[in-house]
């Protein structure tokens, strides 16, 4: 068993993970690039990800107005006066952050890292929110270039392996591409974090833990598992309203991440186990407002059954 789980995380937290790897507490600072996205922009669709709200998964990003040191610096300068002592993740996080030529993708990255010089000696990691069909060989090598001195996340938003689901979505790329991007992405050893998303509609409880034992069973290094947020202003919302569907409650979704965690081998870091959603937007389910206690359920169940992440993944 993977020695960052213990007695009262049966499963590898993201924390525990840098711990043990920079003895410090590391926070992310949310990073708003300016880019769009070919779900946005009418290259494949105008309406995105039917979840997506008009900030484009970046309703807790920086603002765009500023450029990238701007935005880094403001929130640093905030997080010392609280915790003088960590570290940072520079987390480029409003829609898709390799969707542009690399020119302009290097006017931004280059802003945290510019071959040469750190904007802040105490940025660690430069994540990266993106999509698979958004990722070729020269922005890998790229990125790959900058992963020899600074470690880089690819962040790459899944959320279901179920084709139907994917086209109900509209996620807008196949299986295939996704499972493409992550060879290219792995032939330049960069690590690999998978969004995935509980509760889209028509999905059973068996369809959700499908989707996990799918990517245990592919490269990846990370998983950030999420319940399906229904907010304001957001072509789900429409549906919602018109044609309601089933929402998890929190007894079911902490029964779902708890048995997809067991399939889920020791190895891979669990970077989150429910998200957030501004609380003006919300509309379900409500239970997700109360973080603390979502993962506090799913902590509880997994001790009080004596079930670990990796206990049911076939080696």
């Amino acid at each position: 068993m993977n020695p960052l789980i213990n007695d009262e995380k049966h499963y590898v937290t993201l924390s525990n993970y840098l711990k043990s790897i920079y003895h410090k507490k590391v926070f992310k600072i949310s990073l708003n690039g300016n880019f769009s996205c070919p779900n946005r922009d009418g290259t494949i669709s105008k309406i995105g990800c039917i979840f997506c709200s008009k900030e484009g998964s970046g309703d807790f990003a920086g603002d765009k107005n500023l450029s990238i040191a701007e935005q880094f610096t403001n929130v640093a300068h905030q997080m010392e006066e609280k915790w003088p002592d960590g570290y940072y993740i520079a987390y480029f996080q409003a829609n898709t952050n390799t969707y542009d030529t690399l020119e302009n993708l290097k006017k931004r990255y280059d802003q945290i890292y510019d071959g040469k010089t750190l904007l802040n000696d105490k940025i660690k990691i430069l994540s990266i929110a993106t999509r698979p069909d958004c990722l070729n060989e020269e922005i890998v090598q790229y990125l790959a270039n900058i992963n020899k001195t600074l470690p880089v996340w690819i962040e790459l938003g899944f959320q279901t392996m179920h084709q139907t689901t994917a086209i109900l979505i509209n996620r807008g790329y196949s299986n295939e591409v996704f499972e493409e991007a992550l060879k290219l992405l792995k032939k330049y050893h960069l690590t690999i974090i998978v969004h995935i998303i509980n509760g889209l509609p028509g999905e059973s409880m068996q369809d959700m833990i499908d989707t996990a034992k799918y990517l245990n069973n592919l490269d990846i290094d990370g998983i950030k598992i999420h319940m399906l947020h229904i907010m304001k202003n957001t072509y789900l919302a429409n549906m919602y309203k018109h044609n309601p569907f089933p929402i998890l409650s929190l007894n079911e979704y902490v029964e779902i991440v708890t048995t997809q965690l067991r399939y889920l081998n020791d190895q891979i870091v669990i970077h989150r186990l429910t998200g957030d959603a501004p609380k003006d937007l919300l509309i379900e389910p409500l239970w997700t407002l109360k973080k603390f206690i979502v993962i506090n359920e799913i902590d509880k169940l997994m001790r009080k059954k004596q079930i670990y992440q990796g206990d049911l993944c076939i080696k």
